[in-house]
């Protein structure tokens, strides 16, 4: 596993708009399908990625406080699951099942989602405010796995908090780091 960092997209971006498949449902999700009414959170993760697997369960209990405030979110996987078959959208549902995320999971199967939100790691963190204005990239919180400091979503949650007070300014904004993206063989 490769450690990589966030591109960390423009502030002020707006969210790019994506119409992938919810594989827990089979339907088709566009960005307004999973928008929150003060701020959206889209999340690039996948199942095998070790950062990931370390917060899976603090992204389930921060969705669920979260939404509970008017915020949306989405996963999205882009990885190649043809080289990484724990990755497919399969077992996507089945991970989403099993730990009940409280948000819908998508396949990114052409890559260009990732692309778009120029996302080079899971996990990823894109925060938008409630006009789809990119107001925080950046990292969950300071653990990863093995190094003992605890899962507290610290660095998000101060994020979350303060683009619900209207805030667009939120420092300081440290990049999420995890394992690449998983790109297709051009």
């Amino acid at each position: 596993m490769a450690l990589t960092e966030s591109n960390m997209l423009e502030l002020g971006t707006t969210a790019p708009d994506f119409n992938l498949t919810n594989v827990t449902t089979g339907s088709l999700l566009k960005y307004a399908d999973i928008k929150g009414v003060k701020a959206t959170l889209v999340m690039f993760i996948c199942n095998h990625c070790p950062y990931v697997i370390h917060l899976n369960s603090a992204l389930v209990k921060i969705a669920k406080d979260y939404s509970k405030r008017e915020v949306g979110f989405v996963a999205i996987s882009s990885n190649d699951v043809e080289n990484y078959p724990a990755d497919s959208p399969d077992k996507m549902a089945l991970l989403a099942n099993v730990l009940q995320y409280p948000f819908p999971y998508l396949y990114d199967q052409d890559q260009s989602v990732a692309k778009a939100y120029k996302a080079a790691c899971t996990p990823d963190f894109y925060l938008f405010d409630n006009d789809d204005n990119l107001v925080y990239r950046g990292r969950f919180d300071g653990s990863r796995p093995g190094n003992d400091i605890p899962i507290t979503g610290s660095d998000l949650r101060f994020a979350l908090d303060a683009t619900l007070l209207g805030f667009n300014q939120i420092q300081p904004q440290i990049p999420s780091a995890g394992c690449n993206i998983k790109w297709k063989p051009s």
